[in-house]
Order: structure tokens, then sequence, then C-alpha cells
């Protein structure tokens, strides 16, 4: 993915930035409460109006959803009025679950309570660097050789990058969590870590910030799919 670079010198800060928090717990999901349900809404990019609308489908504060925002890029290309936040991420997102591209907005829910969880999800990151930021997703499944091996996968993991919007601010009259970025990959045996981690899974990655994110509203969110698509288990971070 364009926004996803390997780990070349230039980026050692952002990746060490990354296990500071996976190891420091500076931003990061560690003691929040873990999502029950996802929340995805896709607005095109062609659609300003679908962006301040104050009828946007949103979840009650209760109700332990975490909501995503994708800006989908639309007909009109760069001259669309949301295509400076469109990112290629929502088309594939909608790919990946089989929907057509809307012309105006398009919501998808799923929840993580229908399936049994594999473990603990985490996720993290680090402080700005150089217009990256140092990013991980990790999975803990329980203890217990049968716990252990109900868990082993394989598992499908979305990293985002997203950036929290209040009500009120850059035109939108609801909060939004709006994707900047997407890590998306499978963890199977073949991805196994050393052997006093046989049983989890670990990514580390720099983010690139996209041009025109505000960085101290910047946070992440992830979940874990099985081979059925189910999400079984979401994160997301806060900084202390």
């Amino acid at each position: 993915m364009k926004n996803i670079v390997p780990a070349s010198a230039g980026l050692l800060l952002a990746l060490f930035g990354a296990a500071q928090a996976h190891a420091q717990a500076t931003c990061s999901s560690d003691r929040q409460a873990r999502p029950a349900a996802v929340l995805e809404r896709f607005i095109s990019a062609d659609c300003e109006a679908c962006w301040g609308d104050q009828a946007t489908p949103a979840p009650s504060a209760q109700s332990g959803t975490v909501v995503l925002d994708w800006i989908v890029p639309g007909a009109a290309g760069e001259d669309a009025p949301l295509s400076a936040a469109a990112t290629n991420d929502a088309l594939a997102r909608l790919q990946a679950l089989r929907r057509p591209v809307p012309t105006r907005t398009d919501v998808y829910a799923a929840t993580t309570t229908d399936a049994p969880a594999p473990g603990m999800l985490r996720v993290a990151h680090g402080q700005p660097f150089n217009d990256y930021l140092g990013t991980a997703i990790s999975l803990s499944p329980p203890r217990g050789t049968a716990q252990r091996s109900a868990a082993e996968g394989p598992w499908s993991f979305y990293l985002l990058l997203v950036e929290s919007v209040p009500a009120g601010t850059d035109g939108t009259a609801v909060p939004r969590n709006l994707v900047r970025n997407m890590l998306q990959g499978t963890w199977d045996q073949r991805n196994q870590l050393s052997k006093r981690e046989l049983f989890g899974w670990k990514e580390i990655r720099p983010m690139r910030i996209p041009e025109g994110s505000r960085p101290e509203r910047l946070r992440m969110v992830g979940w874990v799919q099985d081979t059925q698509g189910r999400v079984v288990a979401a994160a997301q971070s806060a900084c202390r």
C-alpha cells in the first residue's frame, strides 16, 4: 500500500517509537474498553452534504461501538469536494466487503460478540516523526494448550490510522473517526514469532501521516477477522 513503507534507515526512529509505545503503553489500547461492534460509514468524495449531514447514522454512547469514516474516491476525481481526504484504502475495504462504491453514504456494521474471542488484541503507536508514525498491532491468545490450539488462526487483521474529528469542526455535524491510512494482512502458522511468543502474532510498522492530518487527533483502531470474515476482536488506542 502506498502509505506503508519498509523499515529503511530513515524510518528506524519511527519503528523505535512503535516499540516504545508497545512497551510503555504511551498511546495504546491498554486498559481501554474493548469495542463490542465496528460501524463503518463510507462517504463518496463527491457528496459534500453527506459529510455535514446531521442525520448521519451513529450508535449510542453506551453501545460500545467504534465508528470509522471512510472517504471513497468519487467520479469527479481530484475535483470532488472531499477528495483531499479520499483514499484508495476505502475502495479496497469496500471490495473486501463486496459492497458497491456509494454515490452518497453506505453503512456497514459488525459485532465482535458472535464469535469466540481468540485472545487479547492490542494496538499502539508512538509519536510523529518526519510525517510518519510508528504503529503496532498484536494478538496474544489465551493461556492453556487447548485455548492456544483453538486460537491458531489464520486471522486477517486490519490496523487503521484514524483522525478523531469532533462534532462542529471541519464541517461535520457529528463526531467522526476519519480513516487516514490502513495496514491489512494475514496471520497464520508461518508468521509465528520467537519460541517464547510461539502462540502470538505481532506487526510493527511505520505509517505515513497524510498531508492535512492533525497529529494530535490521530489514534489507532484495529480488529481481527476469522476465515469466515467475522470480526472476533477489536481495539482502539488512547494516549495517557
